[in-house]
């Protein structure tokens, strides 16, 4: 009898074998698109397709002697009314018809994804400097190309194609970026290299002239990565760079990157519309933008989901989140606040101005904000603020910071400084060091002045010397040491909750308690990613 018969299988051609796996590619491709949220149709006919597959494989690439019955038979398929497929060409008929179901199916429902048979397997390496933000976009661009049949490169591996997320905010920043994609060139020689971010869309022709770069994409453009792959991959075209006018730039995409699995960095909001006299980044990002609240709270739920016991509100501007759907960041921090969650957020860095007492109190209060705030100052006085088309006064500034002591006397406060800009006079860098030292702040973030092209403060004719410059920067340096000595001596027997980090250095293991302040302690594997109650 056919169902006690033995099948002696042996190996037919190449032909057959490349046409098996050319075959198990697209339906893997399609198995892997049934994990999406599929209508139930779709689902029914790729689990078919799937079936089909497993069936047609011993046809195309093994000699069978028994009858396809038998296959059919054993492979359990009961299609149309219950009768048995008997024949390969009834299954190949069959298959044919379900995957153009899968494909109108899909179109319909905006489910499809953009998969190109020339970049599938191809691997990826990617770089990525300067801001937070810019992590989680490579890291949102990274699952797409992934979710597109693209695979991460391993260590060490040369890869297909490499992806660099650049940097503007100083022309030390710049360098940085043009070293990076010589270093990427140099240890992918053979891969096809795409370089976006904020340099790209301020200075894409720079960038493009730069020997073994096939691609440049600007702030609109780096979002449609795996589409300019397919057609630049793909093709041979010529277009080596593709932007949009910052007028035009409009788009916006939630993202979200893992740092070492345990803190999440999530784009909350994009672009700026305070053109600081020194600043690029409205040139190079646009007008400020963001997702509704309730897609963002959805987006740190996901994050959650996946295992994220911190998540850092990140952004441009994010004080000014709310602006393009008629909402407020106070609106937003609340609606996260209320996901019922063994979780702890932190707000990135946001403008003294869009910090309201309101935001304050509903921080000191909250069940998941952690007691950490990063305000960047800039100067320390008002004069030099006028200059930068800062929104706030010194008085404005130390107010907050009081505001915040008063509420929450163990409060981390961190600042950004610039030294060096435009029109500051010794006299004027003398009250910004006098209004800091007596400031109740944790710890200084200081930048040099750098000259960018385009800004207002280029019209300013008085101009720091470099050696001043570096020696101003020394001075606030040495500034920031003492105020985070004396605030992490400020913590000593007090009792903090840690959220310990994968990260193993000399059998240590480290992380942050809720007011950032670091702790290292013996490795256990069995505690990363949980908090613990700790005495500093």
């Amino acid at each position: 009898m056919e169902r006690q018969q033995t099948l002696r299988l042996e190996l037919q051609n190449r032909n057959h074998l490349r046409c098996a796996l050319r075959l198990r590619n697209r339906v893997c491709l399609v198995w892997e698109m049934s994990k999406r949220q599929l209508p139930k149709q779709a689902k029914q006919i790729i689990q078919i397709n799937y079936e089909l597959y497993a069936a047609l494989l011993p046809i195309f690439i093994l000699r069978c002697k028994c009858t396809t019955n038998m296959i059919a038979y054993k492979m359990k398929i009961t299609f149309f009314g219950g009768k048995f497929i008997n024949n390969a060409k009834s299954i190949l008929q069959i298959y044919i018809f379900t995957s153009r179901q899968i494909v109108l199916i899909l179109l319909q429902n905006q489910l499809l994804m953009n998969f190109h048979h020339s970049l599938y397997g191809k691997t990826v390496a990617t770089c990525t400097l300067g801001c937070k933000l810019n992590f989680s976009e490579t890291s949102y661009l990274l699952k797409k190309l992934t979710e597109n049949g693209l695979k991460k490169a391993k260590t060490g591996k040369a890869a297909d194609i490499c992806v660099i997320n650049t940097c503007s905010v100083t022309d030390t920043a710049d360098k940085k970026c043009r070293q990076a994609i010589r270093k990427m060139i140099e240890k992918h020689p053979n891969a096809f290299v795409v370089v976006i971010g904020c340099y790209a869309q301020l200075k894409p022709k720079e960038i493009a002239d730069i020997e073994g770069v096939n691609l440049v994409l600007g702030t609109n453009e780096k979002f449609r990565l795996l589409d300019y792959l397919q057609k630049h991959f793909c093709e041979d075209t010529q277009n080596k760079y593709i932007t949009t006018q910052v007028a035009k730039i409009c788009e916006y995409h939630l993202a979200c990157s893992a740092d070492d699995r345990t803190r999440f960095f999530l784009k909350i909001q994009d672009g700026c519309n305070y053109y600081c006299t020194y600043c690029t980044i409205p040139f190079a990002r646009g007008r400020s933008r963001n997702a509704s609240i309730a897609e963002t709270t959805e987006a740190a739920r996901d994050a959650i989901a996946q295992g994220a016991k911190e998540i850092v509100l990140s952004g441009v501007n994010i004080g000014d989140f709310g602006r393009s759907t008629n909402e407020t960041f106070f609106d937003l921090i609340q609606s996260l606040d209320a996901i019922d969650a063994d979780v702890r957020y932190r707000i990135s860095s946001i403008e003294p101005d869009l910090l309201t007492d309101e935001m304050i109190h509903f921080v000191a209060n909250s069940k998941h904000f952690a007691p950490h705030f990063h305000l960047p100052l800039q100067s320390g006085c008002d004069e030099v603020l006028k200059l930068m088309k800062r929104r706030y006064t010194c008085q404005l500034f130390a107010d907050k910071v009081s505001r915040i002591k008063s509420l929450m006397p163990n409060a981390f406060i961190g600042m950004d400084v610039m030294v060096g800009a435009r029109g500051e006079t010794p006299e004027y860098f003398e009250k910004t060091r006098a209004f800091l030292t007596q400031l109740d702040v944790s710890q200084l973030h200081i930048f040099t002045y750098s000259e960018r092209a385009g800004t207002k403060a280029l019209e300013n004719p008085y101009i720091v010397p470099q050696n001043e410059r570096k020696r101003r920067s020394t001075i606030l340096h040495a500034l920031s040491e003492q105020k985070l000595k004396a605030f992490y001596d400020s913590q000593k027997g007090k009792t903090a909750t840690v959220l310990w980090e994968a990260t193993k250095r000399n059998d240590l293991m480290s992380g942050f308690t809720e007011n950032y302040v670091r702790v290292e302690a013996p490795y256990r594997k069995e505690m990363v990613n949980c908090f613990e109650t700790i005495t500093l």
